[in-house]
């Protein structure tokens, strides 16, 4: 599948950038499918690479995402870089994650290559773990290089302090699934859903839904970010379960920046 056509069929987590190359998201909230997945029961994850051909990957796959970062290996990991500036707050509610789009201009640079900052959004609980652990909510800036490249750096939250800038988020999720709620007065910046230190674990991977498309470059952040209780409640009131279950390495390492 190319990078074009991948825009225009993927539709939750790292999936709802793709609806188009340039605008991402600034009209289409890319929700419509042409099959109906889900988290749970006959289209659940375990029945996603039956549903269609495209989808063979995620039952076929060996770098499926997410996984259970364990035994990574110290690395001498070259330095994330986030330009990132302010964009107009648009948030989506695509029916299987909450997502935010992002302006153009802003970009992060990954082991030595620019990758565009499409958006970002979030599942609950964390489909990436730690040792077995799972943490209440996991945010995903989705990214894409010129060649057509895809790049997510993850952030991981546990209880604690509110966060303003997912507060922002909340306040504007609309409540009709597949509609796009924009407040043109208001900016965020991705930064704010950051923490501070930029170590991570890298890994192979691949999108975290339908159509499983293998390929991507995983780079999770290693320190969490705090939210309140409140806040997980309110991304709960909307989705109980966004997350995939955590998929086999096949022999893939896990590498962790010193």
């Amino acid at each position: 599948m190319t990078p074009s056509k991948l825009l225009t069929v993927l539709a939750a987590a790292i999936i709802m950038q793709f609806t188009t190359a340039g605008t991402s998201g600034a009209g289409s909230t890319g929700h419509e499918h042409e099959v109906h997945w889900t988290y749970e029961g006959e289209t659940g994850p375990e029945r996603w690479g039956d549903l269609k051909p495209e989808f063979s990957a995620c039952k076929a796959g060996h770098s499926q995402s997410p996984i259970d970062i364990t035994g990574a290996v110290k690395t001498d990991l070259p330095a994330m870089e986030t330009r990132y500036g302010d964009t107009t707050l648009r948030v989506i509610n695509n029916g299987h994650a909450i997502q935010a789009n992002y302006d153009k201009g802003s970009y992060a640079v990954i082991g030595g290559k620019r990758y565009d900052l499409l958006q970002f959004h979030f599942h609950g609980p964390s489909e990436n773990t730690v040792e077995g652990k799972a943490f209440p909510l996991e945010g995903h800036l989705v990214h894409k290089s010129e060649d057509g490249k895809l790049a997510v750096i993850g952030i991981l939250y546990k209880e604690g302090k509110e966060n303003k800038t997912i507060g922002a988020v909340w306040e504007n999720v609309p409540h009709e699934q597949g509609t796009e709620k924009a407040a043109k007065d208001e900016k965020i910046n991705a930064k704010g859903i950051m923490p501070e230190a930029m170590a991570y674990y890298h890994f192979d991977g691949s999108l975290t839904t339908t159509p499983c498309t293998e390929g991507v470059s995983w780079n999770l952040l290693k320190t969490p970010v705090e939210i309140s209780a409140k806040q997980i409640e309110e991304f709960r009131k909307y989705y109980k379960n966004s997350a995939r279950p955590v998929q086999p390495l096949h022999g893939r390492v896990v590498n962790v920046s010193n």
